[in-house]
C-alpha cells in the first residue's frame, strides 16, 4: 500500500478532529441524539462518543475512496471477518449467488467501503444520493463505486428497469433505513420517534427476497466485520408497519454495539 492508503482513514480522522470545534450546531445535535437514545447517561461520555463518530465519518469516507486500490477480486475475502454475523447471513450474502437479496443498513460503521467490497462477491445496486455536479459524479463511478456496482438516485424511486435489473443479475439491493423522511410511517429507531421509509419492506413483501439487516463496522485499516442476525423475509400478508419496526429494532441493536461508528450529527429524530 501507498502511503495515502495506509494511514487514510487516520487522515481523516484527524482532519475531522481539528474541524471539531467549529460545527457547535452538529456537536449539540449529536450529543443531544446520543443522550436521548440512552447509548449512554454521563455526559461526557457522550461528548467522547459523539467526536469518535465525527472523526470515524471522515476517516471512513477517505479509507473507502482507497478501498479500489487496496481490495480486489483476489483477496477481497481476506477483509471481511464474520464471528458476529450468523452463518446463514454469510451463506445468504456471499455464497447464494442466485438469489437476489436486499441489505438493510444505516449510517453506521463502513457502508461506503463495504458496497465496494461486496461487489466481489455479487452485483450491487446501492440506493443514494447522486452528487448534482456531474464531474463530481463521473469521478466516483470511474474511482470509487468501480466493479459491478449499478447507483441509483434515492430521489427518482425504482424504475422498472431497476427492478428487472435487481432480478435478472441477482443482485443485491442495498438500503439505508436511517434517512430522514417527512413520509413514511411513524416508526421508533433507538426507542424514539422517527418517520422511516418502508421500501425495503414493501419490496420484501412483494417480491419474497430475503432481508439482510445489519453493518459491517471497521476493526482495523480495511478490516471490516459484518454484525447482524439471522435474514427475514416477509410473507405476503405481512403487516407492512409492524415488520419495518422489526428492522429498525434490528439496525437499533446493531448500533447500540458500536455507537462510535454512527453518524450521531444528523438529524434524524425530528418528532420528539
Amino acid at each position: 500500500m501507498t502511503f495515502i492508503q495506509k494511514h487514510a482513514y487516520g487522515i481523516g480522522a484527524a482532519f475531522a478532529s481539528l474541524l471539531w470545534p467549529f460545527f457547535p450546531k452538529r456537536r449539540r445535535i449529536a450529543v443531544q441524539n446520543i443522550l436521548k437514545c440512552r447509548i449512554t447517561d454521563d455526559e461526557a461520555r457522550a461528548v467522547r462518543i459523539a467526536k469518535k463518530s465525527w472523526c470515524h465519518l471522515a476517516g471512513h469516507i477517505c479509507e473507502a475512496l482507497c478501498v479500489p486500490g487496496v481490495i480486489n477480486k483476489d483477496n477481497w475475502r481476506e477483509h471481511l471477518e464474520f464471528d458476529e454475523a450468523d452463518p446463514e447471513t454469510v451463506k445468504l450474502l456471499l455464497d447464494t449467488p442466485d438469489v437476489p437479496i436486499l441489505l438493510v443498513s444505516a449510517h453506521h460503521g463502513v457502508w461506503e467501503a463495504a458496497t465496494n467490497t461486496l461487489s466481489f462477491a455479487r452485483p450491487m445496486i446501492a440506493v443514494a444520493r447522486v452528487m448534482n455536479n456531474r464531474f463530481v459524479a463521473d469521478w466516483m463511478k470511474k474511482h470509487h463505486f468501480r466493479g459491478r456496482i449499478t447507483v441509483i438516485n434515492k430521489n427518482r424511486g425504482f424504475s422498472q428497469a431497476t427492478m428487472r435489473r435487481w432480478c435478472n443479475e441477482k443482485s443485491a439491493m442495498t438500503l439505508l433505513m436511517d434517512q430522514h423522511t417527512s413520509g413514511g410511517e411513524m416508526l421508533t429507531f433507538l426507542g424514539r420517534p422517527a418517520r422511516t421509509y418502508t421500501t425495503a419492506t414493501r419490496l420484501a413483501i412483494r417480491y419474497g427476497y430475503p432481508i439482510v439487516v445489519g453493518s459491517f463496522v471497521r476493526v482495523a485499516p480495511y478490516r471490516y466485520r459484518l454484525v447482524g442476525g439471522a435474514p427475514v423475509s416477509f410473507a405476503k400478508d405481512a403487516d407492512r408497519a409492524a415488520s419495518t419496526q422489526l428492522l429498525n429494532d434490528r439496525l437499533s441493536e446493531v448500533i447500540r454495539k458500536y455507537p462510535e461508528q454512527y453518524l450521531w450529527a444528523h438529524r434524524r429524530w425530528r418528532h420528539d
